[in-house]
């Protein structure tokens, strides 16, 4: 009998063509958390093979990544981090894992807001570059996706990342940034129509801890919180006791907790102040698909609709 030559073919040409087409184009980019991951979803759409290393409800801020983390890094073509010292452990992730992939900063190019701070509470490191132009107790605020307008200076970031990685897809992520950017822009002009509806007298909010500080600065709101920045930071004494005064005094109706920090304090201060606690504000991860804000569009329609009414008192 005569035997056939063995023809070896590359494994994409053994798959269906759908499979095929969809193996070739898949671009394997890893996040660094949840809001991110949303972002570089809405951009990537089905172009991409998506992963986002700390999941829905889990403090960025002391994440403790598995080995699983550090493989799907080393497979990565694109990693997209925060940046401003928030993700630095995805940084030091990244280099255990001795990757190869582009890394795409969402906040490059963004001028940060300055909060007071010591360095070594500073989401787990300053970044080499963030504090030239502060005094050595100022730090940068990472937060700066709590301003839907930087949101879209994120968005374009992450599309550009993509594109230089991907140019066969470029024209895609380019169009989706575009209109994801112009939902986010929308969601920027309710966003202040719905603070507009509050007297200025009564714009303060109490939280857990400093997440909210762009989100103050573009939107007219007043944010005061026991703990600093970060959500490893202790809330002294001194500074509960001041925020239970101001309530007091202002009539401060408006007391929430936070998606990933323990209630104690809160409910501790609101209980001492003679008011209530509001409800539950996401800030730093979106929750899971069946939560309140399972996208970054949701968590600012999640947060507004809880944080107008208290602000008003109603309820």
């Amino acid at each position: 009998m005569q035997r056939r030559p063995f023809i070896a073919f590359p494994l994409a040409a053994l798959l269906p063509r759908h499979t095929r087409a969809q193996a070739v184009r898949t671009l394997p980019v890893v996040a660094s958390f949840t809001i991110l991951g949303d972002m570089v979803r809405q951009v990537g759409g089905d172009r991409l093979a998506l992963r986002v290393i700390a999941g829905p409800d889990t403090d960025a801020h002391v994440f403790q990544a598995r080995p699983s983390d550090a493989e799907a890094i080393r497979g990565a073509a694109v990693l997209v981090r925060n940046g401003l010292g928030f993700d630095a452990w995805f940084d030091r992730l990244a280099r255990a894992a001795g990757h190869g992939a582009a890394i795409v900063t969402a906040t490059q190019g963004i001028d940060p807001r300055a909060t007071e701070g010591e360095e070594h509470h500073h989401h787990g490191g300053v970044e080499r570059g963030t504090q030239r132009h502060m005094s050595p107790r100022r730090v940068a605020d990472p937060h700066a996706w709590q301003d839907l307008r930087l949101g879209q200076t994120y968005v374009r970031n992450i599309a550009e990342g993509l594109a230089a990685a991907d140019p066969a897809g470029a024209g895609a992520y380019r169009r989706n940034a575009q209109a994801y950017a112009q939902r986010l822009a929308a969601l920027d002009a309710w966003v202040r129509a719905q603070v507009a509806t509050v007297p200025p007298a009564r714009r303060r909010v109490i939280t857990s801890h400093d997440a909210f500080g762009y989100f103050a600065a573009a939107y007219g709101i007043e944010f005061l919180a026991p703990q600093g920045l970060s959500t490893t930071s202790e809330a002294s004494a001194a500074d509960v006791a001041r925020l239970i005064r101001q309530i007091r005094a202002e009539g401060i109706t408006a007391v929430f907790v936070e998606s990933m920090a323990s209630p104690a304090t809160l409910e501790r201060l609101a209980r001492e102040a003679g008011v209530r606690v509001r409800g539950r504000l996401y800030a730093d991860a979106l929750s899971g698909p069946d939560g309140p804000a399972p996208t970054y569009e949701a968590m600012f329609r999640h947060n507004l609709s809880l944080i107008v009414p208290a602000m008003r008192g109603e309820g």
